[in-house]
């Protein structure tokens, strides 16, 4: 499922002043906390989560919310957190936004998300196998995702970012058609030279 590009450059813009505010503030486990808020809290209790990130209240009435059931519980830093989301109407935003301050702050220590697509779960050996070989040939240190994909015959298929790396059966056999066509093309073209009578004056 894609997302919106549009929701996720807000939720971009917001991951990184949570985590700059965190930086800034000297406060550890201010991911820790966001993550157990959303499985925790949000997650296990529906009710609460519709109220919190469906448009049903409005403002003033999910800070009410805000006050009553995390301020005093939870960290000063999260909870003013929260209260600038409900107060611009970004409370849906916040699995996106939690994802990405995940993803900025693996990035301050040098680390990267890295999707390894295949046709069956990679057993941890052979995750441990290609996060090695990554790591040599990246700047970073690569976190792998293993998703599977039954489209990929053979290999897998790596995406680094906006780059990607196939090493899958199917683009072999692509790749290999390809070149034979090319070649096949080159012979055709070079025999029609070969045999064709000569120009006339």
């Amino acid at each position: 499922m894609f997302e919106d590009p549009s929701a996720q450059a807000v939720a971009r813009t917001y991951a990184e002043a949570f985590v700059n505010a965190a930086k800034l503030a000297g406060v550890e486990g201010a991911l820790e906390e966001f993550g157990s808020f959303l499985d925790d809290v949000v997650g296990k209790h529906p009710e609460f989560r519709d109220l919190l990130l469906s448009g049903v209240l409005n403002r003033d009435e999910k800070l009410g919310i805000l006050n009553r059931v995390v301020a005093g519980r939870g960290s000063e830093l999260f909870t003013n957190f929260l209260r600038v989301l409900a107060k611009h109407d970004r409370l849906d935003l916040l699995p996106l936004i939690l994802k990405e301050s995940r993803l900025k702050h693996e990035l301050s220590q040098g680390k990267r998300r890295v999707r390894v697509l295949s046709a069956a779960p990679l057993s941890q050996e052979t995750l441990a196998k290609i996060g090695g070989r990554l790591s040599q040939m990246l700047a970073f240190e690569p976190i792998l995702e293993n998703k599977t994909d039954p489209t990929v015959l053979g290999g897998v298929v790596i995406q680094v970012g906006d780059t990607v790396y196939d090493s899958s059966l199917r683009t072999r056999m692509k790749q290999l058609r390809a070149r034979l066509r090319q070649r096949s093309l080159h012979e055709i073209q070079s025999g029609r030279d070969r045999f064709s009578p000569p120009e006339r004056d």
